[in-house]
């Protein structure tokens, strides 16, 4: 998983609004905090986990061999409390139905998504629900489904963690955002995925029909960020 830290603008420039978050988190076990890949933790809390290995807060810049990774998850299998599980076709089609009901009673947009075998990516437009809470929704609304339909136990934890999110605040970031998150699937040779509730990226808030006193862009446009 590549995070992007939200761009950065010194005091003398105005700070373009974020109009869309990448939200981004793991199935339950797989990024713990001394993840070989380093993580956003400072602390494990429970010392089992710190068996496992130091932490490292932040990505390393020189990400770890696939083989490191395997025997890090191997260890991880023997010393977690509940089984090290990815998501099948069948629990990806349940997570999914549970995010289009999120997605509908919200009114959410959602511009891309790809649900993986250990984690998951969504790219959301701006909305009134702040990033953390709109990621609560959709974890408890897909645990509550999978469980529904008998592919989770009560006691078996499906997420991992809060995860993370990324501010974006112009439309080439969204853009390159949603070929990242549609290529996720790909670069484990999986087929391109296609979910009902995805909608196609149409330039906002520089749509067409697009109000140009908006406070989205007047923002962009103060920060030198908009040709319009």
């Amino acid at each position: 998983m590549r995070l992007r830290a939200p761009s950065l603008y010194t005091s003398r420039v105005p700070k373009a609004i974020v109009i869309a978050h990448h939200l981004i988190w793991t199935a339950y076990g797989w990024w713990l905090p001394n993840d070989p890949r380093g993580s956003t933790s400072r602390t494990i809390r429970k010392e089992i986990i710190a068996r496992l290995g130091e932490i490292h807060h932040g990505r390393k810049r020189i990400q770890p061999a696939t083989k490191v990774l395997r025997t890090f998850f191997d260890l991880a299998r023997s010393t977690l409390k509940h089984p090290l599980m990815e998501f099948d076709d069948d629990e990806a089609s349940g997570i999914a139905e549970a995010f289009r009901d999120v997605i509908e009673d919200d009114r959410y947009t959602c511009y891309a998504c790809a649900i993986m075998p250990d984690h998951i990516h969504l790219l959301i437009r701006k909305h009134k629900h702040l990033a953390e809470e709109m990621i609560a929704n959709f974890q408890d609304a897909s645990r509550l489904r999978l469980r529904a339909l008998g592919l989770r136990s009560e006691d078996h934890p499906v997420w991992g963690g809060p995860g993370w999110k990324v501010f974006l605040d112009h439309p080439s970031e969204i853009q390159r955002t949603v070929r990242y998150i549609e290529e996720n699937p790909i670069h484990i040779g999986r087929p391109r995925q296609n979910w009902p509730f995805v909608m196609p990226y149409d330039n906002w808030p520089f749509h067409e029909g697009h109000d140009p006193s908006s406070p989205y862009v007047r923002a962009l446009r103060a920060a030198g960020r908009s040709t319009y």
